[in-house]
Order: C-alpha cells, then sequence, then structure tokens
C-alpha cells in the first residue's frame, strides 16, 4: 500500500555577507508514495543574523504533516500565550477539537496529534454523529481562512513511539495537553479484544509521552485529562486528588483511593500512578484534571462556520448522559433511566473544559510537582437530567417521557456523592452552569439533525457482566 508524506514548509539559504546568512520558506510541499520509504530527514547549520549558530531541522514520518522549525534552546515555561506552543494529544475529538481552536484563538501556537482512530470506531460499530464532521485537514484549512491563525498536524499513534518522538523535535511543546486516549467505559467493555484495546492504548500511549517529554522536553508541563470516576462513590467526600488520613497516631497526606468502575477508568488510574512516579522520580511538572461528565456542542469558535462543528455522540457507547437524553427527546424516544437513576457525578459545559485547560497550561504545576484539579461545576443524579431535559422539551412542545431500563453497568445506584472542585475556581474559573437557556440550545441542535439519529444506537447494548472473549466486530 503506497503512502503519503507531506510537510508544508522548508527552507533556503541566503548568503548575505561574508558571515552572516538568513533562511525563508521556498516552497510549500514536498510528497512521494513509497511504502518503503518511512523518515526523510532535512537538516542544515548555518547562522542567524545575531551571528548564533543554530539549527534548522525538518523531519517526517509515514503519516505526518510538520513544519521546518529554526530555534534556539529555550526552558521558559511562562511564556505568553503568542510566544507559547501547545501540543494537543487527541485533537480531533470531542473535547480535543474544541480546545484546539480555544488555545488557537487566544493566541497560542497550536499542534494537534491524533491517530484518527476515534473515527474509525464509528464505522466499526455503525455509529454516526449527530452533527456532520468534516476532516481533521478540512476543519483545520477552515480554521486557517478564517482565522488567519495556523495549526500543525500530526496524523499518527502515539502508541509507536518513534512517531511521536519525531513529533516532539519537530514542534517543542512547552505544554502538552493529553486527550488522546480511548475514552468510554461501554466501549472498554464490549469484548475482551476491546478492553485490552482500551488499556494498552492509553498507558502505554500515556507512558510514552512521559518518556518524551523526559527525552526531549523536560520542562514541558503535561496536562492530563483524567477522569472524576477514578474515585467510584465512597461513602466519604471526594476531595481533589489527596487525603490526609490519621492512622494509628500518625498521619499522612496520600493519593485518594481509587475505586474504578471499568477496564477504561481502570487505565485512567494506572495513568495516574505512571504520571505522579515520573513526576517524583525524574522531576517532571504535570497536572491531572479529572474530568466530570461533558455536555453541550458548542463554543465562541465551533459556532464561527459549519466545517469547524463538533462531534456530538447520543448512541449508548459514546454518548454522555445529557446529550443523550436531549437527542432521546429530539426524537420522541423514552429517556433511558439506567436501573434507578440516583447515580450521581459532576458535570460540566464543553466550555468550562477548553477554559478549564487554558487556566491549567497558563498556571503549571513546579517541577516535580503532581497536581489534582476535579473538573467539573455542577452535580447531578441521572433522575435529575431527566427532570430537566422532561421540562425543558416540554417547553418546545415535546412530549418528553422517562422509564427506566435494566442497568447495563456494575455501580451503585443510590449513594452518597460529594466531590470538592475548589482549585479551579481558584485559578479564575468562571462555570457555565447548566440553565434553561443551554437545555433549549442543545435541544433545538437535536430536532436539527434529529433526521440523523439512527433509533438503533439509543439503547444501551453493552454489558459489564456479559463481556466476554469473542469479538463484536460490526456492531454493538
Amino acid at each position: 500500500m503506497a503512502h503519503l508524506l507531506s510537510t508544508h514548509s522548508t527552507f533556503t539559504l541566503t548568503k548575505t555577507s561574508k558571515s552572516n546568512f538568513k533562511y525563508q520558506n521556498c516552497f510549500s510541499a514536498v510528497t512521494f508514495q513509497n511504502p518503503k520509504t518511512s523518515h526523510l530527514t532535512l537538516k542544515s547549520q548555518f547562522r542567524s543574523y545575531q551571528n548564533k549558530p543554530f539549527t534548522a531541522l525538518a523531519t517526517s514520518t509515514i503519516g505526518q504533516d510538520i513544519t521546518s522549525k529554526a530555534h534556539e534552546n529555550s526552558n521558559d515555561q511562562f511564556l505568553s500565550p503568542k510566544n507559547k506552543k501547545v501540543m494537543v494529544i487527541g485533537g480531533d475529538g470531542y473535547c480535543g477539537w474544541a480546545t484546539v481552536l480555544h488555545l488557537s484563538k487566544k493566541g497560542y501556537e497550536v499542534a494537534v496529534v491524533d491517530s484518527l482512530v476515534r473515527r474509525l470506531f464509528d464505522h466499526q460499530l455503525g455509529l454516526e454523529s449527530l452533527t456532520p464532521i468534516v476532516s481533521i485537514q478540512n476543519r483545520i484549512k477552515r480554521w486557517k481562512q478564517l482565522t488567519g491563525k495556523t495549526i500543525s498536524l500530526y496524523v499518527g499513534d502515539i502508541c509507536d513511539f518513534e512517531f511521536l518522538a519525531e513529533s516532539f523535535k519537530s514542534f517543542e511543546p512547552d505544554a502538552v495537553v493529553h486527550f488522546g486516549e480511548q475514552r468510554s467505559a461501554p466501549y472498554s467493555m464490549i469484548d475482551r479484544s476491546r478492553a485490552v484495546f482500551t488499556q494498552q492504548n492509553n498507558v502505554i500511549g500515556t507512558l510514552n509521552v512521559l518518556f518524551a517529554i523526559k527525552e526531549f522536553r523536560e520542562e514541558c508541563h503535561l496536562v492530563k485529562l483524567g477522569t472524576m470516576g477514578e474515585y467510584g462513590t465512597p461513602n466519604i467526600d471526594i476531595e481533589e486528588g489527596y487525603i490526609t488520613i490519621t492512622h494509628n497516631g500518625r498521619t499522612d497526606t496520600l493519593p485518594y483511593p481509587k475505586q474504578a468502575g471499568s477496564f477504561y477508568h481502570l487505565s485512567k488510574v494506572h495513568d495516574s500512578h505512571n504520571i505522579a512516579f515520573t513526576c517524583r522520580a525524574w522531576g517532571l511538572r504535570a497536572t491531572d484534571l479529572n474530568q466530570g461528565v461533558v455536555y453541550g456542542l458548542r463554543t465562541d469558535e465551533t459556532e464561527m462556520h459549519e466545517e469547524l462543528c463538533n462531534r456530538f455522540d447520543y448512541d449508548g457507547v459514546f454518548g454522555t448522559a445529557l446529550n443523550r437524553f436531549c437527542v432521546q427527546a429530539a426524537v420522541g424516544h423514552p429517556l433511558t433511566v439506567y436501573g434507578k437513576g440516583g447515580q450521581t457525578r459532576g458535570y460540566l459545559d464543553i466550555r468550562d473544559t477548553v477554559q478549564c485547560v487554558e487556566l491549567a497550561i497558563a498556571n503549571p504545576a513546579n517541577p516535580g510537582e503532581f497536581r489534582v484539579f476535579n473538573q467539573f461545576t455542577e452535580q447531578f443524579s441521572v433522575n435529575d437530567l431527566a427532570k430537566l431535559v422532561t421540562k425543558a422539551g416540554e417547553k418546545l412542545g415535546l412530549e418528553v417521557t422517562a422509564v427506566s431500563v435494566p442497568n447495563p453497568r456494575v455501580e451503585a445506584e443510590e449513594h452518597y456523592y460529594n466531590a470538592k472542585h475548589t482549585k479551579l475556581i481558584e485559578l479564575g474559573l468562571i462555570p457555565h452552569l447548566l440553565s434553561d437557556s443551554l437545555l433549549d440550545s442543545v435541544l433545538n441542535f437535536a430536532i436539527k439533525y434529529k433526521d440523523r439519529v439512527d433509533t438503533a444506537q439509543i439503547m444501551p447494548n453493552v454489558s459489564w457482566k456479559k463481556i466476554g472473549v469473542k469479538p463484536k466486530t460490526v456492531s454493538v
């Protein structure tokens, strides 16, 4: 199978005096289609106008799109946005795409690193975003046309360390925002192969990111998207990452106990342990954002053009509770409340996701520090959400009902839940709380695209107890 590689800029040297040289971009594309050729390196050493030696390096691997870099070493992690480079791993996904545009608009130089495997999951399972979404290449082109801002793109798998290493050396990030994981609990519980994929992809991918930071950008700040699901539903208050315990007369502050509820959530726990260890052992700096359930669709940036529109999942595998309920209401399907409906979690608007990530980048952890922020703004039970959607739907003339369906998960359906979430507020988070206007907006969006809804995908089809070794390769 032939492969296509392209780099969108390169350089030439022009002699301006006996001792000085300058360089300029001179052509726009380098392509080849050779299945045996997987690596291209262009390197030239020359002097800047100030006669300081530096290196222009353009390196590409199959599947990459890179820009040549002329650079001098810098370890300044407190640069202004216009000078700060942020690599967003998983930048083509639901949270990742919104974050990429937000950071670019704020003045950060942004690169997307993504294997595009999330789009493959849809094809494998017969799923489709409620909203039509264009390719990542077309998304980036449209953003450039609208704003004049360039977003770099590196297409490849971070589990391939060679690809990740070349991406790091090419872009040289000051911060890495890591969304690049299989993020669905139901997906991880479909069958053995997907459970293994989830843990391998998430844990090894994150390990590779940690090694890349250590090897190539030791001062780089890692902003990792964790999940509130790591904590489970303990019968005590959930602290932000750490808890102070007195036991047999001795007191210590320890990582908060974890009670993961799926193979996906377990992969996140493993990530947290690995990141905490490397901060202690190697002096890395990291912020773990234990995110609640995200809802909504629009941000200021994604509303600028239909080709910037974000994906919106409503199915039983990738759809989150509030988003699913809004689509169900729009098409006249009863709201699917799992079991008793008392399951309570932290929730946040996607506009707050991008705001939290920006705050974490702008206020980096110290070397050797592993910070944990609980990233949500409000707590709701499933029954609470069903009542809110029912009320909002009735205002729009929809007949909305809710039904209890057998719970496919193994979880407490009635429980105590009180999670702390003050650290991001202290950094300046201004929450977008769930309001009637927001629900109206999401419901109207669901109504607009209701002809795209496949009602066969609404009911849950993945059982925590029935997971087996037989692969389900086409549809769940």
